[in-house]
């Protein structure tokens, strides 16, 4: 069940934009006492249900009771569903627009799992996702879903369901239909947490209804009141339809018909209110039911007038305030946009099919033009579809999908495949090379082998961008599997892309060959490769991408101070551009985070990276994730949150053996052996050792590139495995080789720890003169790169080795200074483990612990709470294990129990 991409989030087209703005309808609304005062008893529901047959005030209601919640500082979501929304992307997308109108960061996450995330639980995730979102908003939020009837997808219902299942105490759903939901709410009603109102609360009372006809006529008799009344039983359409026929005929007499249903209403209406339209008036209606929405400009178009666009704003404005059952909308664009009410566009739509000599196929394809000049492609594509022209439909998605693919607007080319006919999308090369780069950015692999395939068997009818798209295609596989080797076989063919390539070709191609030419150690080469992908117009994400891959080469070539600044501007510009700008972001914090940590902020670190991981896990290349985890990782190991460190360390290996990441798994295990040595369980240090040379023990490529990475974390961790057993000479002798083959290929961030463990193998072979000397070097190199973790992490006894070096005499004053800062930063570590030692007590809880605790509260089993924090099972085992000891009990019901007597309070406002 795979999603597809997001929200406003990336797209944020205008179409969407209309049915997350409430209808302007508010001067139809009448006061109504004593249903607002129940509605507003139900304001903290889990749910609420409205349901009545159409015009039956619904939405008049909801947006009565709106106005009262945003009076006492609710925030209120608003969806207007329609036919179209019946579909789980076009639902998802929707759904997140609505949420980002109270605030973008809601849907941030939520949004870059839509066609990533293409798992069996991707819809669960998703929405897991946005609800712990919604779960750190500080204020009530209430999300109403208006004409929820059209939905009947299985997948939005069960979307649905665990919206409901999994909301936040702030979190209120409202839905509104004219039929019963299809989401069983059995269980949250016997929990007394829905309300439910029907026909028989939304139904005018007598005075209410004479009240309305008053308000909309200036003047009725009460007999007339009345008999309008029984004739509707006070059905608000009903009533609505007689003011604007009454209004028509200028006082006179209304036919004693009873209009109650929407049958009768469309009859009604047929008969008594169209024929007295002016027929200018009628030809514009009649002509706009086939599109959603609306503008003056559109008319003109749809009308064969298009310059008489005043004219027809005019009519509008006219229509508008005669309350002939059109309703402006509201849009970010500078249109006036209007909708009909739907009992009329049904009624109108029929007459359009029956209309001798108008043939509706045209009028959409007048539509479709007009939506196409104008920027609203999604609209466009599909009245395209419905003119049966699926040629200009799909020529439209070919057109603009590249452009669509370099700003990160994945939803919207996701979208705009997915409402062209299957053969459209199956016959156009274009479009395969743009759903193979889809499925790319899902990591679904395999997907993207078999299209490959495809395209290799087609590869002689390829146009000339088409081989370049499918190059960097092959290339962009390559790094997303950490490949090197895969590349360097591309190299020709990439190297082949002109500079004259389109931007979306163009920079795949510059941004692969530097990730190729890091990993051979041309740093320069790659920063130029780089440089020379700046384009003046080309697209500012690909620019900002490219300034991240930058910055990594600054990372590994060990200039982490440098790399650090350009991180942050990167960072800085890509959050100010919003959602589509998500995975720059995401790229230039797991990056940040890593130099944050080298400098000793490890507690900044574990905050940038923390709130990112999801996304970043499922969206960062393998570099990225590696760098977030790793920083993560030793990040609340050094903090001596050892539980959380540990947690880390699985991810990572959970995510490399998902997707055949040497390099990744390697080092996972390099920090587990680190970590079980320093535990003193050499057992288990000596079995992830022999998992780990298994990587040193392949047949695989011996040039450079990711392939020797992995041998190179193989040899280190046999060198640190022998320097702790005390094997020395073994020890200094492949460390000084895994020295000189990282100068040769300028990693110097790795050759001064190396550097560092040389002078603990040197020193203990009783040689102080050649330590002395090794550990200057380091610190000579430390100090060039502005590094300080990776000298202080580098051995347990390497503090010592270094406070030694100072008291013996420094000869140089700027490396005794550095020193002396290092070991106040080791003191100052120090210092705050042993305080977290301190507090571990029985009954202080990490903020993870504190999170698995919420959710046994609530009777959750340790699957589903895996899933709800994204962990493995394993991992709410050990933290089960964890709250147990801690808390002094043997079992869940004990620990809430304990939980309530220590007062804890646990995250969502979960009750205990």
């Amino acid at each position: 069940m795979p999603l597809l991409p997001d929200s406003e989030t990336d797209t944020d087209p205008s179409n969407v934009q209309t049915k997350v703005v409430p209808p302007r309808g508010a001067r139809l609304l009448l006061a109504r006492e004593g249903l607002l005062a129940r509605l507003m008893e139900a304001r903290r529901q889990r749910c609420v249900v409205i349901q009545g047959p159409a015009g039956s005030g619904k939405t008049s209601t909801l947006l009565a009771w709106r106005r009262e919640l945003l009076a006492l500082n609710f925030d209120v979501a608003w969806l207007s569903l329609s036919a179209d929304d019946n579909d789980l992307e076009c639902f998802c997308h929707c759904l997140q627009a609505s949420l980002a109108e109270i605030d973008p960061t809601l849907v941030r996450e939520a949004g870059f799992l839509l066609g990533r995330d293409t798992g069996e639980m991707a819809l669960e995730h998703w929405v897991i996702t946005l609800v712990q979102s919604i779960a750190g908003h500080g204020r009530e939020l209430v999300l109403m879903l208006d004409d929820l009837h059209h939905v009947q997808d299985p997948f939005i219902i069960q979307a649905l369901h665990w919206l409901l299942d999994y909301a936040p105490a702030r979190l209120h759903l409202v839905f509104c239909s004219r039929v019963a939901p299809p989401v069983v709410l059995a269980r949250f009603r016997g929990r007394g947490q829905v309300s439910d109102f029907d026909l028989r609360d939304l139904r005018f009372s007598a005075e209410e209804s004479e009240r309305f006809l008053r308000e909309q006529l200036g003047s009725i008799d009460p007999r007339d009141a009345a008999v309008l009344h029984e004739l509707t039983d006070g059905w608000i359409a009903g009533l609505q339809l007689f003011a604007v026929d009454l209004k028509a005929k200028q006082g006179g007499r209304f036919d004693r018909v009873q209009v109650r249903d929407p049958g009768a209403f469309a009859s009604y209406f047929e008969r008594e209110v169209l024929v007295r339209l002016a027929p200018e008036d009628l030809r514009l209606l009649t002509r706009v039911s086939i599109c959603e929405r609306f503008c003056a400009s559109l008319c003109a178009t749809l009308l064969g007038q298009p310059h008489a666009i005043a004219r027809m704003l005019t009519q509008l404005t006219r229509l508008d305030s005669d309350n002939l059952f059109i309703t402006q909308v509201k849009s970010h664009d500078q249109e006036t946009w209007y909708r009909l009410h739907p009992l009329l566009g049904k009624v109108l739509h029929s007459r359009l099919e029956a209309e001798a000599g108008t043939r509706p196929t045209e009028l959409h394809a007048a539509a479709r033009g007009w939506f196409s000049a104008h920027g609203h492609l999604d609209e466009a594509v599909r009245h395209a579809v419905k003119a049966g022209d699926a040629e200009a439909a799909a020529d439209i998605v070919e057109a603009c999908a590249y452009d669509l693919l370099n700003k990160g607007n994945l939803s919207q080319v996701s979208g705009l495949l997915r409402s062209l006919p299957a053969e459209q999308t199956a016959s156009r090369i274009g479009l395969q090379l743009v759903m193979a780069h889809l499925s790319l950015y899902a990591r679904n692999y395999p997907a993207v082998e078999q299209s490959m395939a495809e395209l290799r068997r087609q590869h002689a009818v390829l146009d000339r961008n088409q081989r370049h798209v499918f190059t960097v295609l092959q290339g962009s596989l390559a790094l997303f599997k950490d490949d090197t080797e895969a590349l360097l076989a591309l190299l020709p063919a990439l190297l082949a892309i002109p500079d004259d390539a389109d931007d979306f070709a163009y920079s795949g191609r510059c941004n692969t060959l530097a990730w190729l030419y890091m990993y051979q150690g041309e740093f320069e080469r790659a920063r130029a490769v780089l440089k020379d992908g700046e384009r003046l117009q080309g697209s500012p994400r690909r620019s900002l991408v490219g300034r991240c891959f930058t910055g990594m080469s600054l990372a590994l070539e060990g200039r982490t101070t440098e790399a650090e600044h350009l991180y942050r501007e990167v960072l800085e510009q890509a959050e100010s551009q919003g959602v589509a700008y998500l995975i720059v972001s995401s790229m230039a914090a797991a990056l940040l985070g890593m130099a944050l940590y080298e400098q000793g902020d490890y507690e900044a670190a574990c905050q940038l990276l923390e709130p990112r991981m999801k996304l970043l896990q499922r969206v960062a290349i393998p570099d990225s994730v590696l760098q977030a985890m790793q920083t993560l990782a030793t990040a609340h190991w050094l903090a001596g949150r050892h539980s959380e460190a540990w947690g880390w360390v699985e991810r990572l290996e959970q995510f490399a053996c998902s997707y055949n990441l040497d390099r990744l798994l390697a080092a996972a295990l390099i920090l587990r052996m680190r970590w079980a040595q320093q535990g003193g369980d050499e057992t288990q240090a000596d079995a992830v050792l022999q998992r780990i040379e298994q990587f040193d023990q392949s047949d695989g490529p011996q040039g450079a590139g990711t392939a020797l990475e992995v041998r190179i974390i193989a040899r280190r961790a046999a060198s640190e495995r022998r320097l702790h057993q005390g094997n020395l000479q073994d020890a200094g002798q492949q460390l000084q080789a895994l020295i000189d083959t990282s100068r040769q290929h300028r990693r110097w961030r790795r050759v001064v720890p190396m550097l560092l463990q040389l002078a603990v193998s040197e020193h203990g072979l009783g040689r102080p003169r050649e330590a002395r000397e090794l550990i200057m070097e380091a610190l000579r190199q430390g100090h060039r790169l502005g590094l300080v973790r990776s000298l202080l992490d580098a051995w347990p006894g390497g503090v010592a080795l270094l406070q030694a070096w100072l008291e013996d005499g420094a000869p140089d004053p700027v490396l005794a200074f550095y020193t002396r800062r290092l070991l106040d930063i080791a003191r100052s570590t120090a210092a705050i483990q042993a305080q977290v030692t301190d507090a571990d007590s029985p009954k202080v809880l990490s903020a993870r612990e504190l999170d698995v605790l919420s959710l046994v509260a609530r009777t959750l089993p340790n699957k589903k709470i895996a899933r709800v924090l994204n962990l493995s099972p394993e991992t709410v085992k050990w933290h089960m294990k964890n709250i147990f000891y801690k808390l002094g009990v043997t079992g869940r019901d004990e620990a809430i129990a304990k939980a309530r007597d220590l007062d804890l309070k646990l995250p969502d406002n979960t009750a205990l």
